[in-house]
């Protein structure tokens, strides 16, 4: 016998349901793909090691198949996003004492582009592994912001959703990460 959805109760208790028109009809797998890419980028930028970020992203997807059920019907995105970086938290925090693996690890091979010279390839690679490298320096909590907003191109608002701050944080923390990029880029010039 299945049972009819009530009306929704307020209080707490084991009759207490949870509304089944928040959840959208739309299935966890058309929801979630589209921001597959999003949620490796973050994962790897916040793990700096493209193998744990692809174990970051699976439990993740797991957990957020596992809780879709409690999604709102918010910003599917931002939610989907929040539980990467707390599963990204959860990594760092169980391995402290690990290795450190280079940001490109997954990028070992980067053909040229034919247009392009070889002094104007060498350039481009030697400005993005310099970007790579400053941007892995960053603190965490800044490094987040910055991928979010320049990479993943999320609003502020969308940013607070994702890291559980403020949107003066964000702006804060985002101001900070482009001032110190831009510190290294100049102690860096010739």
């Amino acid at each position: 016998m299945a049972l009819a959805p009530g009306p929704q109760r307020h209080g707490s208790g084991p009759d207490r349901r949870t509304r089944v028109e928040a959840v959208p009809a739309a299935s966890f797998g058309e929801l979630a793909l589209p921001h597959l890419d999003a949620a490796y980028t973050l994962a790897r930028h916040l793990v700096r090691d493209a193998t744990v970020a692809e174990d970051v992203v699976q439990d993740a997807f797991v957990k957020a198949l596992t809780y879709f059920g409690s999604f709102r019907g918010e910003n599917f995105r931002a939610w989907l996003l929040r539980i990467v970086r707390n599963a990204a938290y959860d990594q760092l925090r169980a391995s402290r004492g690990g290795i450190d693996v280079s940001l490109d690890a997954d990028d070992a091979f980067d053909p040229p582009d034919p247009a392009e010279g070889p002094e104007a390839t060498l350039s481009r690679k030697q400005d993005a592994r310099r970007l790579a490298d400053a941007l892995a320096a960053l603190p965490v909590t800044l490094r987040e912001c910055l991928v979010l907003r320049e990479i993943e191109e999320l609003s502020y608002h969308e940013i607070g959703q994702v890291t559980g701050v403020p949107i003066g944080t964000v702006m804060s923390r985002l101001w900070r990460a482009r001032r110190l990029l831009l510190q290294t880029r100049a102690e860096a010039a010739p």
